[in-house]
């Protein structure tokens, strides 16, 4: 009896290990480049609202389909010049595009109903926008390589969902945030 007693326990103790068993992780050298493309994610939202206010200020469109894609072309190329897939890269920086444009018409839908008037000093797009997104475009790129080689790490999905709630800025209910990540994550093992 002793026996089967110790064999039962030696079972359940098992079993119970096994119920307890952390899922996997990716290599901290990926979660680095995970983190890496998640803080530059946020950098470039938030860009938006300093977007958002110069708009205001002058009555440009939030929409501007022709600069970006020109822009889109541009990233396409220089991507595939880097060995990333270039269509994957136009989808992710369309959908930097659209989360943007969410913040920008968001805001702009608040100053509306709060009747803002003009900001004393708005931002330049030229001056203050346009060189922080162009610092900004092929470190997403170079990024960008590291989350194509990733992409089928396992864990890594995990680890982006959970760390993006961290790392990348939840104004309007976490909406642009889960538009910026879903290129990431439609390639990404969970």
């Amino acid at each position: 009896m002793p026996l089967l007693h110790a064999v039962v326990m030696a079972m359940l103790l098992l079993f119970l290990a096994g119920c307890q068993t952390q899922p996997p992780e990716p290599p901290d050298e990926d979660k680095l480049a995970i983190d890496r493309m998640l803080q530059l994610i946020d950098e470039r939202l938030e860009v938006a609202p300093i977007v958002a206010q110069s708009k205001w200020n002058s009555g440009a469109a939030i929409e501007a389909p022709e600069r970006e894609a020109q822009i889109l072309d541009q990233v396409a190329k220089e991507a595939g010049e880097t060995g990333v897939d270039e269509a994957f890269a136009r989808e992710f920086f369309d959908r930097q595009f659209s989360a943007g444009k969410q913040i920008q018409r968001r805001l702009h839908h608040q100053w509306l109903q709060e009747g803002r008037p003009p900001f004393a000093d708005p931002p330049d797009l030229a001056t203050d926008v346009r060189p922080v997104l162009d610092r900004l475009t092929p470190q997403l790129i170079d990024s960008l390589a590291d989350m194509q080689r990733i992409a089928q790490v396992e864990g890594a999905g995990r680890y982006l969902r959970e760390r993006a709630i961290v790392l990348v800025q939840d104004d309007f209910d976490g909406e642009p945030r889960t538009v910026a990540l879903q290129p990431l994550l439609d390639r990404m093992e969970p």
